[in-house]
């Protein structure tokens, strides 16, 4: 009750000083209100931003660990599949050099399209990523509303 009495008092205080401060004096106050809301939109926005890139980074990282983990699994796979294909063609009267080289074709191709899958489901998932700072610019419609509804 006591504290319900003290906030009528000081919402009393402020409307009576509301009352007594001259033009000047309120329109430096929304001045200052109205900075002080652009400073937090501006430190929002740094906030999401930050997030959005870290979170483009990250995907950038997979894709890039995704290409690597495909040219080592290409370069070491190929040499076991090429020795593997070689032996398989050892009765079909194929030269050596021409085993080994429909090994590696057959090999290569394979990875290839591996890797692609992966890059192309990091590029999809990147993709669906927002750009547009959705909380800022939520933010930004209500201040602008604040705003209308004060002047």
């Amino acid at each position: 009750m006591a504290a319900t009495r003290m906030s009528l008092t000081t919402a009393d205080d402020a409307l009576a000083r509301t009352d007594n401060e001259s033009l000047p004096s309120l329109l430096s106050r929304l001045g200052d209100d109205v900075m002080q809301l652009i400073n937090s939109q501006l430190a929002l926005l740094k906030v999401e931003m930050k997030e959005e890139a870290n979170t483009y980074a990250r995907g950038a990282m997979m894709i890039g660990i995704g290409g690597v983990v495909a040219v080592i699994g290409f370069a070491l796979l190929n040499v076991a599949i090429a020795f593997g294909v070689s032996t398989l063609f050892a009765q079909a009267n194929i030269s050596q050099p021409t085993a080994y080289a429909l090994g590696f074709v057959i090999t290569g191709v394979f990875y290839l399209i591996v890797g692609a899958i992966l890059i192309m489901a990091m590029k999809s998932r990147l993709a669906k990523q927002p750009i547009v700072p959705n909380r800022t610019v939520e933010e930004l419609r209500k201040d602008k509303q604040w705003l209308k509804n004060e002047l």
